[in-house]
Order: structure tokens, then sequence, then C-alpha cells
């Protein structure tokens, strides 16, 4: 029975040895994205061009890559895929601001790095450059804004800081500047601007508005 125990423990030894040194199936490769570790935020400019590498560190076999922007796909071509893989983004606009790329490993895609873009740029503001409205009539001035970083926004009508009078309310969102005239009367008549200051530079849009009289028939 002695020789038995010590078999046992001679071979309960043995065995540990043997799964000590079994090759580790965990994933172990890291992905890095412009050599980073982890997820960041990356800062451009309109019109820029963006080079994004994406590479397994530490890999023991052939790893495939696969990128995603947002939640859809990227198409790679076949040598872009193994071990390392790049994206390029270009002609950069504002509506790439906030988009998130994300490398990751095909057979593990726990083991992920993203970029999100963060566009700086100025301000730009749209709408409706013209708008005619009768007298007593309700009208709304929409002024639609982007910009990065955000922009102070504020009311002038004929070059002079909007005083808002009884009939005049103004809203302001993370999109536009409006104002909202109820009863309109002829005084309402004139230029409106529309005016966004954000620490790149000033921006400033016209909005007419045209007040005609109500025709009695």
């Amino acid at each position: 029975m002695a020789w038995n125990v010590s078999g046992l423990m001679r071979m309960g030894r043995f065995l540990l040895l043997v799964i000590f040194f079994l090759p580790c199936e965990v994933t172990s490769s890291v992905l890095t994205v412009n050599n980073r570790t982890e997820n960041y935020i990356l800062d451009t400019g309109l019109g820029s061009q963006e080079s994004l590498e994406c590479a397994v560190q530490n890999h023991t076999r052939e790893e495939e890559l696969l990128w995603y922007r947002e939640e859809g796909t990227v198409d790679l071509k076949s040598g872009n895929k193994l071990n390392s893989s790049s994206v390029c983004v270009s002609s950069i606009s504002e509506n790439d601001n906030g988009v998130t790329f994300t490398c990751k490993l095909q057979r593990d895609q726990s083991v992920s790095v993203s970029v999100v873009l963060n566009v700086i740029f100025p301000p730009i503001l749209s709408g409706d450059d013209f708008q005619t409205v009768e007298e007593g009539r309700d009208v709304k001035l929409v002024c639609s804004v982007k910009s990065n970083p955000p922009a102070q926004m504020m009311w002038y009508k004929n070059s002079n800081f909007l005083n808002l009078e009884k009939n005049y309310q103004v809203l302001q969102t993370s999109e536009s500047l409006q104002l909202s005239i109820t009863k309109v009367e002829k005084s309402d008549n004139g230029t409106y601007s529309c005016v966004a200051n954000s620490s790149l530079q000033t921006e400033t849009k016209d909005f007419h508005l045209i007040v005609k009289a109500v025709h009695k028939g």
C-alpha cells in the first residue's frame, strides 16, 4: 500500500508538471492601433486624412483582423488582414465627428481597440435665407448649427442685439438656434442675424423676414 501511495504522489506531480507546461489556449494576443493598446480619441480637422494602423502583438500564429466603422464592417483587401491591417479615412468632414473605428481579432472579437474621431471645425450655419409672413401670423426662424467645439449662439436684428420682446421667444438646442415670433407685426420686418461664436472663429448667417399686410377682400 505504501508503494501505491508513493507511486500515486509521483504520478500526481508528473501530471501537475504536464498541465503547467501545456500551451495556453486563452487568447494572449494584444492589439494596438497606432501603437496604442487602449481605446482613444483622435483629434483631427476638416479635409484631413488619417491612417489607422492595427497590429497584433505577441501572436503565435497568423491572426486575421476585422475593421468596423460604427456597426458596419469595412471591406479589406486580402493582403490587408493578417497580423496587421490599416484603414485610411480621407476627406474628413464635420459628419465624421464622433464616428468610431474599431479593430477586432477575428477569432476572439472581445479583443479590440476603438478610435473615436474628434473633428475640430468652426461653426457651420444653415437655414432658409428668406421667409415671408402675413401680419398677425406666427413665424419661426431656424438657424441650424454644427460646431466643434460648441459655439455660443445669439440673435441680432438689423445689426443690433435682439431684445426679447413679448412676442419673441428663443430656443437653443445642440443643433440649432430658433427664434419664434408670435402675431407678427409690420415692425418685425427686417434682417435677423444668427451669430455663432466658438474658440476657433465667429460665423454669421442672415435671415430676411418680410412681413406682408393682410389683404382684406
